[in-house]
């Protein structure tokens, strides 16, 4: 896969594809055609049966520092509706496979809504995480005020977004919004680890449970129990889920083939 503005490595490590941002002069803003990149490349790793889990990045000063603003600044209403930059980033979010972000530096704006997008966060200590958009006359567009809000709580969610400040990454582990934090010097290798444990997995029962997890944000509580129950009830049609069951009882390790 070759594309302008991200650089893409379906196996950066066994059954792990790594995406990085790509802009650094920039500090990697999102702009059109980056999106539609990110959105076409996700497509492919999604169809890519060697691929389990998929590591999306910047680099050590930031993941991405916003949108484009230069690219948007002159455009109308109109201009924006026809657009309609926000299809790419539904597509991005029917991704399949566990997506991980590693986040060092800033994450702010469009970049923070992108990290909102992915299943899990692994943050250096150097993140920083915020949505200014309030600070240039709008406001968020991406998920902002959903997202966050589900993560963190009205009231920070109020307090990020009305007044644009940024949190670290204590403080985003504290709230909720991130998984863990790691050196800044070795983010990138310490989110590997963390996808080799998920890329160990069936990733049958990965993407069924992650679909059922999803679920519990559109679905109220019914509807949702429905939903996890019909997923659990597929995976016993799985070779995988034969193999899983069979060597517990046999007390050995497991080899799944996503069968």
């Amino acid at each position: 896969m070759s594309f302008e503005h991200i650089l893409v490595e379906p196996q950066h490590a066994p059954q792990i594809a790594l995406i990085r941002l790509n802009r650094p002069k920039e500090l990697n803003a999102l702009n059109l055609q980056l999106m539609r990149e990110l959105r076409d490349a996700l497509k492919e790793l999604d169809n890519n049966d060697e691929v389990r889990v998929i590591i999306l990045t910047g680099n050590e000063r930031a993941f991405a520092a916003g949108a484009d603003i230069k690219e948007m600044a002159g455009r109308t209403t109109v201009d924006m509706m026809k657009i309609d930059q926000f299809s790419t980033w539904d597509q991005i979010k029917r991704t399949k496979k566990p997506l991980i972000a590693a986040v060092s530096g800033f994450a702010l704006g469009g970049g923070c809504e992108l990290v909102m997008t992915c299943d899990m966060i692994i943050a250096s200590e150097s993140a920083q995480f915020g949505q200014p958009e309030i600070k240039i006359g709008v406001m968020p567009g991406a998920g902002g005020t959903q997202r966050l809000t589900r993560a963190v709580g009205k009231a920070l969610a109020m307090e990020i977004v009305l007044t644009g400040r940024f949190i670290n990454a204590e403080e985003a582990l504290r709230a909720g919004l991130i998984n863990k934090i790691v050196p800044t010097e070795t983010y990138l290798q310490e989110t590997v680890k963390f996808a080799q444990q998920i890329a160990a997995l069936s990733p049958l029962a990965v993407q069924l449970a992650k679909e059922a997890v999803l679920s519990s944000f559109e679905n109220n509580l019914s509807e949702g129990l429905l939903f996890e129950r019909k997923n659990f009830y597929m995976l016993f049609s799985t070779e995988d889920q034969k193999e899983g069951m069979a060597a517990f009882v046999e007390k050995r390790a497991a080899t799944f083939q996503g069968k």
